[in-house]
């Protein structure tokens, strides 16, 4: 018998007078109610940012997907922010992953980028943009 496990941890720093540093963990299949603690916390750390630049650390070496709603949250989070997310890092270790960093791009006003391993992917979003 498989038992199904969900945990999913965010932090939101200013790491800039106008850049975010937004940091994700997710394992099993991200919630709608994962959307409802990470958007307010990143709405938060930007407001009263003139022109906000987000990067982004997703680990999803554990993560499963999306559900349905959530999945939606997540694209209205990027028409609502998607110009403002500068690097996108996605670390995980499935083809699908890959692909969602890929489509990801196309949606925020920065980079996506895919990665097998955390520490290339941090030294990537270090990089002065």
């Amino acid at each position: 018998m498989h038992e199904y496990h969900h945990g999913f941890s965010v932090s939101v720093e200013r790491v800039a007078d106008e850049k975010v540093l937004l940091t994700m963990h997710a394992r099993g299949k991200l919630r709608h109610e994962d959307y409802q603690i990470m958007v307010p916390m990143l709405e938060t750390a930007i407001a009263g940012m003139e022109s906000p630049k987000i990067d982004v650390m997703m680990d999803a070496r554990e993560m499963d997907g999306w559900e349905m709603h959530a999945a939606w949250d997540d694209l209205k989070l990027g028409l609502k922010h998607g110009r403002q997310f500068n690097k996108v890092a996605m670390v995980g270790s499935k083809s699908w992953q890959e692909t969602a960093a890929k489509i990801g791009s196309w949606f925020i006003g920065g980079e996506a980028r895919f990665f097998e391993d955390k520490t290339p992917a941090l030294a990537w979003l270090m990089e002065t943009s």
